[in-house]
Order: structure tokens, then C-alpha cells, then sequence
């Protein structure tokens, strides 16, 4: 009689921060065990709804809902919506029988892998700042295992059971060509090249220091800007600034790989994945963290980087004044951008999703036997 393959349920999502390291460690799982059969659960209305069946995986609905911090009649609905959800996730794990489930965080891996454990199944959680979430906080008292990104998480869960493995990447990410990248961005090659970027819908605050300080920015004839607005304010902006040879304005990027490996310098937020991104591509960084996320992990995961001499930290307040000056003094101490950029590859664990599938195979074979 053969054996049963393992199956895999992976729950995460809202935002790219939780949903691309779960795919990126479900493509390890698949790779180091072709026959594995890899569910994912997550909302219908989020990111992984899009960015999940693209990576060529099954996504099974799951209603889920979080507490507003703002007074919210949406609040009343909560409850509601996690017993709904809990009813949904115990049918699924019901039907599909996983031998792990494993959580990257966001409020659909609650219900998920609660009904999971509930069912008698093993966890494993993936940290990915290094401020825990709530929903991993909480989970991690149920898992067998943790892996973590930064080692200050490890204060926020049971450290017995955790490891700092680091962030799942893509693999494309670490073998672009610096050349071949500027070339397709049409950017010369002995330019220096400055992106700012503030995700998929932009920042306000990091495009509004863009455009005031724009010819400033500009002022030296080997300086290049890629400024990815976001889709929310391109349009507008689009319309306001001039065209320029030294400027390249995008709404969106599609391949980060080719930005990265073109950079001389990142100025950007200090969302989990952003900071996985610039370590194992090595990329020296001035980080601007957003001071309106939960529990402002993005300074904890900033300063962490920092400390370690893999970036520069920029609060938000003195990002209009000191924007130009932070800049041009990086760009003008290459030894200082080496050394950012070697501390950054030092940070990096380019192996992490590796690590960690071998960790969700392991559970779930041990399940299996017994």
C-alpha cells in the first residue's frame, strides 16, 4: 500500500509581509518533496486571494476579521466573524487532514491553526519582525515550533521551542546581475543609482520628501532616482514633476530583483520583508519606518538593522529636513555603503525557507508514523 504524501495547510495573509514568505516556504516544501500536497487558507478580499493561486496553489476562503484600534462599529461584528471563521477552519482541516499547519501571521492563521490543534495537529509559526504579532504571540504557545527572523522576537514567544532562521526570500532576489539590471532600467553603469520606494500603494510621507527635495536630489549629473510612488499617488504626482533624464517615476514594481541588484542605495520603509530583502541581496539602506503599523515593529525591525551596521535609521519626523543630507553622505562614503552592505549579507539567512521546510517535513512525517 503506498504511503500517503504529507499535506501541508499554510494559513497567512493581509498584507505581502505574511503572505510571500508562506509561498516562499511552501515552493521549498515542494521542491524537496515534489509529491507534498500544499493547501494554503487565507480571506477572499486580501493579498493572498491574488498572490497565492498565482503561485500555483489552492486557497481555501476563510472569513477573518481584527479588532480595530479606532472606534469601529466593525468591532461589534468581530466575534461573530472568528466563530465563523473557527467553523470554517474546522471543516477544512476536517477535510483535508493536514499532518502540519503552519502560520506566517496575520489574523486568518488564527482560527486556522487554532482548529488545526484543536483537531490534535502539530504548528509551526513563522515570525517574520522582530516585534511578534498577535496572532503569532498567542499561536506560539501552541506551536512546536518558531522560527524567527530577528532574535529580539525571541522575548515574545516560548524560546525553548524557537530558532532565528530568518525570512523566507526569493531566490531570484540573490541572482540578478547587477549589469543586465541597469541595462533593462536603461541606467548607466557608472551612475549611482538612489531608489526610494514605499510599497505596493506608496507612501505619502516618503513621496512628499522626494518631490520637495527633487532637485536637490538631482543636483549631481551621476545621480540616478528611482521613485516607486505607489499605485494610490502616482497619477497625481505624474502630473506634478517634470520629466527628467535622471529620473525614472514608476508606479509599481513587478521585479525587485533587477531594482535591487541596480541600487547603489535604498530609501525605504522597514517592513519585515523589505529588511529580509535588503540582507540577502546586500543592499545598503536608509529605513524610514512608518510610525502608524502595530506596536511600531517597523523601528524595532530598523534598529535591529542598524545595530548591526546593515542600515541607517530615518525617523519619519526628520525625513524632510535631513532626507537630502542622509543621502548624499552615504552616496559619498562608498567604504560606509561597503560596509552597510556586508553587515546586511552577514544578517541574511538566504537558506531560511530551506530551513524551515525541512522543519514542516519533519513534523509532519512524525505525525504520520504515529
Amino acid at each position: 500500500m503506498a504511503t500517503r504524501p504529507p499535506h501541508i495547510l499554510m494559513a497567512g495573509g493581509g498584507t505581502g509581509g505574511h503572505v510571500y514568505p508562506a509561498i516562499a516556504i511552501a515552493d521549498a516544501v515542494t521542491t524537496l518533496r515534489p509529491e507534498a500536497r500544499v493547501i494554503f487558507a487565507g480571506t477572499e478580499d486580501r493579498l493572498e486571494a491574488r498572490a497565492v493561486p498565482a503561485a500555483g496553489y489552492a486557497l481555501h476562503p476563510i472569513t477573518a476579521q481584527g479588532v480595530q484600534r479606532s472606534l469601529s462599529a466593525k468591532n461589534l461584528m468581530t466575534p461573530v466573524r472568528v466563530l465563523q471563521g473557527l467553523l470554517q477552519s474546522w471543516r477544512l482541516v476536517g477535510s483535508i487532514e493536514p499532518d502540519v499547519a503552519v502560520g506566517t501571521g496575520g489574523y486568518v492563521a488564527g482560527p486556522v491553526l487554532l482548529a488545526a490543534w484543536l483537531r490534535g495537529r502539530p504548528l509551526l509559526i513563522q515570525e517574520q519582525n522582530a516585534y511578534a504579532g498577535v496572532t503569532n504571540r498567542l499561536l506560539s504557545h501552541l506551536a512546536d515550533r518558531i522560527h524567527l527572523a530577528f532574535p529580539e522576537a525571541r522575548e515574545w514567544v516560548p524560546a525553548d521551542r524557537a530558532e532565528v532562521s530568518g525570512n523566507p526570500t526569493r531566490r531570484s532576489l540573490r541572482e540578478a546581475d547587477p549589469g543586465e539590471a541597469r541595462s533593462a532600467l536603461q541606467l548607466p553603469a557608472d551612475g549611482r543609482v538612489i531608489l526610494v520606494m514605499g510599497g505596493s500603494l506608496g507612501s505619502a510621507a516618503l513621496n512628499e520628501a522626494v518631490e520637495t527635495n527633487l532637485e536637490a536630489l538631482l543636483a549631481e549629473e551621476d545621480v540616478y532616482v528611482v521613485w516607486q510612488t505607489g499605485t494610490r499617488y502616482h497619477d497625481a504626482i505624474a502630473e506634478r514633476v517634470d520629466d527628467h533624464p535622471q529620473l525614472r517615476l514608476v508606479e509599481y514594481i513587478d521585479r525587485m530583483d533587477r531594482v535591487y541588484a541596480a541600487a547603489d542605495l535604498v530609501v525605504c520603509r522597514a517592513g519585515a520583508l523589505t529588511c529580509s530583502e535588503l540582507m540577502v541581496t546586500g543592499t545598503p539602506a536608509v529605513l524610514v519606518p512608518s510610525p502608524n503599523v502595530v506596536a511600531d515593529h517597523q523601528t524595532k525591525n530598523a534598529r535591529s538593522m542598524e545595530r548591526m551596521g546593515a542600515a541607517r535609521l530615518l525617523p519619519e519626523s526628520e525625513l524632510k529636513t535631513r532626507f537630502v543630507d542622509v543621502v548624499y553622505d552615504l552616496l559619498a562614503d562608498p567604504d560606509a555603503c561597503e560596509q552597510m552592505a556586508t553587515a546586511a549579507l552577514d544578517m541574511a539567512r538566504p537558506e531560511a525557507a530551506e530551513t524551515i521546510a525541512r522543519d514542516v517535513l519533519t513534523l509532519a512525517d512524525h505525525y504520520r508514523q504515529n
